[in-house]
């Protein structure tokens, strides 16, 4: 009996330490610290939530670059890959019909999440040519597209971590900004 008691006492101290006290301390850090990130890092446009910069935004129209393929059609609850192998056909069917929308490079395969935000600047790159068409700019329009492409590319985190990467979102922001 005396050793339910003790572990009863303990079960509640450990409740209340680690279910809430440890959670309100890290999440007062965390908006006291970081509020930007610990709300979502949300990127508004005209006072409006449009997206978050975290989290990749599903684009069809041809007049948006397009962020890489989502196994989980960019729903974060079904986060995640879809671990097909290339012995899969519909693997192969999905590959086919992204190659049939002009898509290259790592735009071809969903990445490890299904929401990354980021591209390369060589995918971006390779969409150029539909935006040009589809928004039927001029050569002048075209560089300016090129210079936000550059303008938002980001570096290695840190200048040492990862590749250099374009976040999405924030360049179709910055495209319908700019034209």
């Amino acid at each position: 009996m005396k050793n339910l008691i003790v572990s009863v006492k303990m079960f509640l101290v450990l409740s209340v330490l680690t279910g809430i006290l440890y959670p309100l301390a890290v999440t007062g850090l965390g908006q006291m610290l970081f509020p930007y990130q610990a709300n979502g890092s949300l990127l508004k446009k005209e006072g409006q939530v449009v997206g978050s910069e975290l989290i990749a935004q599903k684009f069809v129209s041809p007049r948006y670059f397009w962020p890489r393929p989502s196994a989980g059609d960019y729903a974060t609850v079904a986060s995640g890959a879809s671990n097909a192998g290339p012995t899969s056909e519909n693997l192969k069917q999905a590959v086919a019909e992204r190659q049939a929308q002009g898509l290259t490079h790592e735009m071809l395969f969903t990445s490890g999440s299904g929401l990354d935000p980021h591209v390369s600047p060589a995918a971006v790159k390779s969409q150029m040519q539909r935006i040009v068409q589809a928004r039927t700019l001029s050569a002048e329009q075209t560089v300016l597209v090129e210079r936000l492409i550059e303008e938002y590319t980001e570096g290695r985190q840190g200048g040492l971590l990862g590749e250099k990467r374009v976040n999405i979102l924030k360049l179709n922001l910055a495209l319908d900004e700019t034209l």
